[in-house]
């Protein structure tokens, strides 16, 4: 039987989006092209895209990133994001709250809501989805030292509004690897914060079938820095290190692998980010299916989120910011995403205006509708220069997984978190992000507005999004009446639950700590309770 005929089963069996695929010249056009024995859409190893019919069954969700301010402040700009055609909510969270930190905190000063959302406990995560329907709107939240009990106050809201956590749609970032490597927004010491991931996978496995319990991030890997090929190799080594986290947890493989999910980066050269993701669904396909024994189908179909390049926009110029962001959401289309953020104009001098997120959106929106390249998958699949490309990207990044698992005798759990306490990983990246720098620096690499066509550089016209200081005082405040008004010794019972459970490694900290958001406990206890027990990690530098 010849692959076409496997994929024309699995096409057969799907819900089409409308009845017919055209040009706009009305040349009718097949699904997908390419001879009876090359590689598929929905076919392992799923080169071509995870599902037969791709986007002519579903879209990609056009999932927009926002926070800022008051959660109240941030209901506000979802609920615009909503009516403007968003057809998912992702969540940034202000510094303070990435860290794990109380907005009352010394260390908080000058930082609450600047570069996302203030939350401090179950009744800022009330504000926050206050009217939206979390039954019928997937959530994505980029945290990632107090994934969990960011993930503890979302259920306990979610309940008390009505909403069951089986119910509970959406993506928890939870990818602690990767802040070690690239992004340094850790707490915890690496052992001890993998607890915390392992008991959100295990926890969501068994109570929340549509909650995606991590996501896989090589997004923060390429800001830092690293090449296309780093960036898949070290993300997908951090995912075979969290499968194998699972399986020592016991769990079968197919009971949570279907629910991990991978975050990559839309960067502007085009081809290479198009031959990344392809490559990233082919390794995942054949790992998961020769080393960890996968057989569920969706086991072994790589599902990714994508956001255009952050560190590619100019503070020069920021008009010329839409072209980027065009081009690269362009890349994550054509490659295939499952879900697309697209930055705004604005992002290299301040958080997006509510008019530049708009644009932001629409340039989404006019891929999907206006240009037709929803119609067939993989388009540029049999591409000669694709296909060689694509072969380079898996080839570069199996060299890297032999060294990560040579650095952990055969694991790549060992291998991965010793590779981040040798600074294999950072050092990678420092060599790449300096490599990169010279180039910029030395006109070999060219930056419009930056280094080359500096006219209009100027014009500093645009109107840019201000954080207050008064925003912050609301913030302190609203934190003040919920230590006033709750029962701290509710609270102080849940903490010490928190951290006789927390001495126990077997024991899944996710219903202590969902115990502790309903009494009000807020992040910066929770965490302060947890670091009483496990530590916290200092880095050492790379010198």
């Amino acid at each position: 039987m010849n692959l076409r005929s496997v994929w024309q089963r699995a096409f057969q069996s799907a819900r089409l989006r409308q009845d017919s695929f055209s040009t706009m010249s009305g040349v009718p056009l097949e699904p997908v092209y390419g001879p009876d024995d090359a590689e598929f859409p929905g076919v392992y190893p799923y080169t071509r895209g995870p599902y037969a019919s791709m986007y002519r069954s579903k879209l990609w969700t056009m999932r927009m990133f926002a926070g800022f301010g008051t959660a109240t402040d941030t209901n506000a700009r979802f609920r615009e994001i909503i009516a403007a055609g968003g057809d998912g909510l992702s969540t940034a969270f202000d510094m303070p709250t990435l860290l794990g930190l109380d907005s009352d905190d010394p260390m908080s000063l000058g930082e609450v809501g600047r570069c996302g959302v203030a939350i401090d406990s179950v009744v800022d995560m009330a504000d926050l989805f206050a009217g939206i329907d979390l039954g019928k709107t997937t959530t994505s939240m980029t945290i990632n030292s107090p994934a969990a009990p960011i993930l503890a106050m979302f259920i306990a809201q979610a309940e008390s509004a009505g909403v069951p956590r089986a119910a509970l749609g959406g993506t928890l970032q939870n990818d602690i690897l990767k802040e070690y490597q690239a992004q340094k927004e850790f707490v915890f010491p690496p052992r001890q914060s993998m607890r915390l991931v392992r008991d959100v996978i295990s926890y969501t496995s068994s109570e929340m079938p549509r909650w995606h319990s991590v996501s896989i991030s090589g997004y923060h890997i390429r800001e830092a820095g690293s090449t296309a090929a780093e960036e898949l190799a070290f993300t997908l080594a951090n995912g075979f290190a969290y499968v194998e986290l699972a399986l020592q947890a016991g769990l079968p493989v197919d009971t949570f692998a279907p629910r991990l999910s991978f975050f990559f980066n839309a960067h502007i050269d085009f081809f290479e980010e198009i031959a990344k993701y392809r490559a990233a669904r082919r390794i995942w396909a054949r790992w998961m299916k020769e080393k960890y024994g996968a057989t569920d189908e969706r086991s072994l179909q790589l599902r990714f989120h994508a956001q255009t390049a952050g560190v590619s926009l100019t503070a020069q110029q920021p008009e010329v910011n839409i072209v980027r962001t065009a081009v690269e959401a362009l890349a994550a289309v054509m490659g295939g995403a499952q879900s697309l953020h697209t930055n705004s104009m604005d992002e290299a001098l301040a958080l997006p205006t509510e008019k530049a997120a708009r644009i932001a959106l629409r340039t989404q929106q006019v891929l999907a509708y206006e240009t037709n390249v929803t119609h067939v998958a993989d388009p540029l699949g049999g591409s000669w220069f694709v296909e060689n490309l694509t072969n380079t990207m898996e080839n570069l990044a199996e060299e890297m997984f032999s060294q990560i698992s040579e650095l952990g005798n055969g694991s790549m759990l060992e291998g991965c978190i010793q590779g981040i306490e040798e600074n294999w990983f950072q050092g990678r990246i420092a060599d790449s992000a300096y490599e990169l720098e010279r180039a910029f620096n030395a006109g070999e690499r060219i930056v419009v507005g930056a280094n080359r066509f500096l006219e209009g550089n100027e014009d500093d016209s645009l109107d840019i999004l201000r954080i207050t200081q008064e925003q912050e005082k609301l913030q302190r405040s609203r934190l003040a009446s919920v230590r006033a008004e709750r029962d701290n010794s509710r609270v102080d019972d849940a903490r010490a639950r928190l951290a006789i459970a927390a001495q126990d490694p077997e024991e899944n900290l996710m219903p202590c700590l969902i115990d502790a958001a309903n009494a009000h406990v807020t992040l910066g206890e929770m965490m302060s309770t947890l670091g009483g027990v496990f530590g916290r990690h200092v880095e050492v530098p790379v010198i």
